[in-house]
């Protein structure tokens, strides 16, 4: 048996999450069944995994030894400074400008050059993270696409990143704007209001009556020629959304591998050398915030374009 005191930074989150960290080499299905089997307990008492933790409680996990040296295992960190720029950090966030072409989390083909990883390792560098505590590991409050780079906010402890998550969710008082070179002239502001579904099997995207509801404002920045350089700002956070919803007004994101131009794509190639998905996440706005993240109230953070993309616009200019 593990017996388990949950402190004040452990606290406020459902009893299966925390028990996923602490034997986080376990499959799913045998953390359930510790749960069916009333094997996990909180103060000698049996709970369901939809408990919320509170500090001061004490935990009882029911495994065997030989199931704890198996599932029970830290993570593989290695002490190194963060390579790329921080934008802020204070003692519970940290905005990284993410480049073109590392993945924020990992998937199924990639597990370890991921964002999330060198972030870590950049707080163990730091001491603000001890892989051989089983409470919170810092994680990204929100995604960003492979290919888009940009700002992305990542929380050093619990609290922080339950208030950011809730305000990526309701899109209140936080706002992601995007930088997109786009096919064509645009010279209006516009509201793409079309929902979007996606193909679990092929990964895209597409507009449908029967998807999810999407919502994004298209603001006219620049103008080089044939082409807009336009700020992005979405009300509704879809995979994909700007991509998709871009092309479907014929003003595909240049560079777009899935849903771009693709003569258009050669073209940008052959002549600037460029074969990049032009779309970078610029900046991230903070309205009137309450709680543990009040003093980020109105405070607004932004990142240049990367350097090829400004090489990109210099010869369009030129």
């Amino acid at each position: 048996m593990i017996l388990l005191k949950i402190t004040s930074k452990d606290a406020n989150q459902r009893v299966d999450k925390y028990v996923k960290k602490y034997l986080n080499e376990a499959p799913l299905s045998f953390i359930y069944k510790l749960f069916r089997k009333k094997d996990v307990k909180i103060n000698k008492h049996w709970v369901k995994e939809n408990y919320i933790l509170q500090e001061g409680d004490e935990l009882s996990i029911y495994v065997s030894d030989q199931q704890l040296q198996d599932f029970n295992k830290p993570k593989e960190v290695t002490k190194s400074d963060l390579k790329h720029p921080i934008i802020y950090e204070d003692d519970n966030i940290l905005i990284v400008n993410k480049p073109r072409g590392l993945l924020v989390h990992g998937d199924e083909n990639e597990k370890v050059v991921t964002l999330s990883n060198e972030v870590i390792n950049y707080l163990y560098f730091k001491g603000e993270y001890n892989p051989n505590d089983k409470g919170f590991t810092p994680a990204p409050a929100h995604r960003l696409d492979r290919n888009t780079s940009g700002l992305v906010v990542f929380a050093k402890n619990l609290i922080s990143l339950q208030e950011l998550e809730e305000l990526f969710k309701n899109k209140e008082n936080i706002e992601k704007e995007y930088l997109a070179l786009v096919k064509g002239k645009i010279d209006h502001k516009m509201e793409i209001d079309a929902p979007l579904l996606k193909d679990e099997n092929s990964g895209t995207v597409r507009i449908s009556k029967n998807g999810k509801t999407a919502l994004t404002i298209v603001n006219k920045f620049k103008n080089y020629g044939d082409f807009s350089l336009v700020k992005v700002v979405i009300l509704t956070g879809r995979t994909h959304q700007i991509r998709v919803h871009l092309a479907s007004i014929n003003h595909p994101v240049i560079g777009d591998a899935k849903y771009g131009d693709f003569k258009l794509n050669k073209e940008f190639k052959d002549l600037y050398g460029f074969e990049n998905q032009f779309l970078h996440a610029h900046c991230l706005s903070f309205g009137k915030l309450s709680g543990h993240l009040s003093y980020l109230s109105n405070k607004k953070f932004t990142c240049d374009l990367p350097v090829s993309e400004q090489k990109v616009l210099a010869k369009l200019k030129n």
